[in-house]
């Protein structure tokens, strides 16, 4: 098979865009605790603001509504749990339906008892 080689195991990683580098890059000249008061931690705390607006801006929500984390497990414990705050009340979910082709992370349920974690299988292509 000759040509151009297609970089395809985006599981963990991918290749940036050169504007997300130099993003990137940027941030890291920022070196600072952005729940300080201070200078440096309040231009810490605006780069994470401007961050959070960019990303509710290209997913059509609200900056309150987005939530960083420090990646998939984090977040799938985070989210994946029974009791959810819905207006003035609670609402509880009595089972998490996952895909066997998901990651460990939302395998494990996250705050769902194991008991409550149903799994859907896969076929040999991975469709459900």
């Amino acid at each position: 098979m000759a040509g151009r080689r297609a970089y395809l195991d985006y599981n963990a990683s991918a290749p940036l865009l050169a504007a997300a580098r130099t993003a990137m890059i940027a941030a890291l000249d920022v070196a600072a605790n952005p729940s300080s008061v201070h200078a440096e931690g309040r231009a810490a705390r605006r780069l994470i603001e401007n961050a959070r607006r960019d990303v509710a801006t290209l997913v059509s929500a609200g900056a309150e509504h987005v939530v960083f984390t420090s990646g998939a497990t984090e977040a799938a414990s985070t989210l994946l749990t029974p009791d959810w705050q819905m207006g003035r009340g609670t609402v509880r979910m009595s089972r998490l339906y996952v895909c066997e082709a998901d990651h460990p992370c939302v395998l494990n349920g996250g705050r769902f008892p194991a008991t409550q974690v149903i799994r859907i299988g896969v076929d040999a292509d991975g469709l459900v």
